[in-house]
């Protein structure tokens, strides 16, 4: 195994191949301390991640990126004793140079404590705001609020910060930012929307109604957030979220002609939170069936905060019969909550909103979509100080093959 190895910037980088322009450096020790090293591959340009933490030894000799990241693999190539184990203690970056500006995520840090700013302050935005406020004391600095609306946005920004503890007071204060400045903080969340169908509307998949709509506005952020130069993390909550994520993509990566140039956001910079609802109301589904009571500690949520949905009831004894009907019923549980003449917003923007952003802060297990291969897809990860590691698992083959079918989906909706 030839090693190739360089420094930048006062950055450790190594490759299995020459680069050019790059100073060479020494290899003796350069996998000892306890430092982040880069390691210079390249995988397909808009069909594969900018960066991402490198979890184990396949990941080094990878050449496209699918659905096969979230499996287990079935060989892990030998290296040297001192890089497998910098790879075990997760201080290895992948860094792919076929994006033009690749240089440029060397110099990303994860924030101390976060300035998040929330755009729109509808169900879904008030709701997850207040969820931020109370429990992200240790993790946010402040909250940046917006809407169209200039009422409703000191409306908020008054109530919030007359929340307090009543001694020793940590929690984040809450200011209204003007539109030039959303992106002047670490996590933007986008929750505008726009076309949701009214309570009693008979509507089969409501969040692909909203699609077309959320999607001419959120191009407009895109957009500024290419022109911002933004080096956080754009955050999608408004449905339907993996959708709306590869638009981001795609859209802060072309000109104005709507030629790729990718001259906007990395496609890790964009995550979308629509699955972690799915998984709580498999859990609360789960509780009321002997049969599927392991989900909650062995069972686990993929693909879209919609219909294409996949859930797998044990993922260590996988039942695809009862996987189906757990599914089924998380599913159509909105449509639960509509049929009592409600909007089923309070769930998701705490489950799939606030504790699922808050986790991704904090480089805890979470549910979101991220991309690969093409398409956003939502499965089990986090976000380390090294990049974001996918969960991989041994999977079953009925699992798989529902998995790839709502892949797919997903991958040639943005074809």
């Amino acid at each position: 195994m030839k090693i190739f190895y360089y420094s930048l910037n006062n950055k450790k980088l190594f490759s299995l191949t020459k680069q050019k322009n790059l100073k060479a450096a020494e290899g003796t020790d350069f996998f000892s301390g306890d430092n982040t090293i880069y390691f210079l591959g390249s995988l397909p340009l808009n069909k594969s991640r900018g960066s991402f933490c490198i979890s184990d030894s396949s990941l080094l000799f990878a050449e496209k990126e699918n659905l096969d990241l979230l499996k287990t693999p079935e060989n892990k190539p030998a290296v040297p004793e001192n890089l497998s184990l910098k790879i075990s203690n997760r201080q290895v970056v992948y860094i792919n140079t076929t994006y033009p500006k690749w240089r440029d995520l060397l110099d990303y840090t994860t924030p101390e404590k976060w300035k998040v700013n929330i755009l729109a302050l509808g169900d879904v935005g008030s709701t997850l705001l207040i969820g931020l406020k109370l429990l992200g004391g240790n993790t946010i600095s402040r909250i940046g609020i917006h809407d169209r609306i200039p009422e409703n946005q000191k409306r908020w920004e008054v109530e919030m910060n007359q929340v307090s503890l009543p001694f020793n007071n940590n929690l984040p204060e809450v200011e209204i930012v003007e539109y030039d400045d959303l992106f002047n903080c670490d996590m933007f969340v986008f929750c505008a929307s726009k076309g949701v169908p009214p309570v009693g509307t008979s509507v089969k998949d409501v969040r692909m109604v909203q699609f077309e709509e959320n999607a001419k506005i959120i191009r407009e952020y895109a957009k500024l957030a290419r022109k911002n130069n933004f080096k956080g993390r754009f955050s999608v909550v408004s449905d339907p979220v993996d959708q709306l994520c590869y638009t981001v993509f795609k859209e802060s990566n072309t000109d104005d002609n709507g030629n790729w140039d990718n001259k906007g956001l990395f496609p890790e910079q964009i995550k979308g939170y629509g699955l972690g609802v799915m998984n709580a109301r498999a859990i609360y589904y789960s509780k009321q069936d002997e049969k599927l009571k392991e989900y909650e500690h062995k069972g686990r949520a993929f693909g879209p905060h919609g219909k294409d949905l996949v859930i797998a009831d044990n993922i260590y004894d996988y039942n695809n019969e009862n996987s189906l009907k757990l599914t089924e019923q998380t599913v159509k549980a909105n449509l639960a909550i509509r049929d009592l003449g409600y909007k089923p917003y309070i769930a998701p923007s705490l489950s799939s909103g606030a504790i699922s952003l808050l986790a991704t802060m904090t480089g805890q297990w979470h549910y979101s979509s991220n991309f690969i291969g093409g398409a956003y897809m939502g499965s089990k990860n986090r976000n380390l100080e090294t990049g974001m590691e996918l969960e991989r698992i041994k999977m079953d083959k009925e699992l798989e093959k529902r998995l790839l079918t709502t892949y797919n989906k997903l991958r040639d909706f943005n074809e």
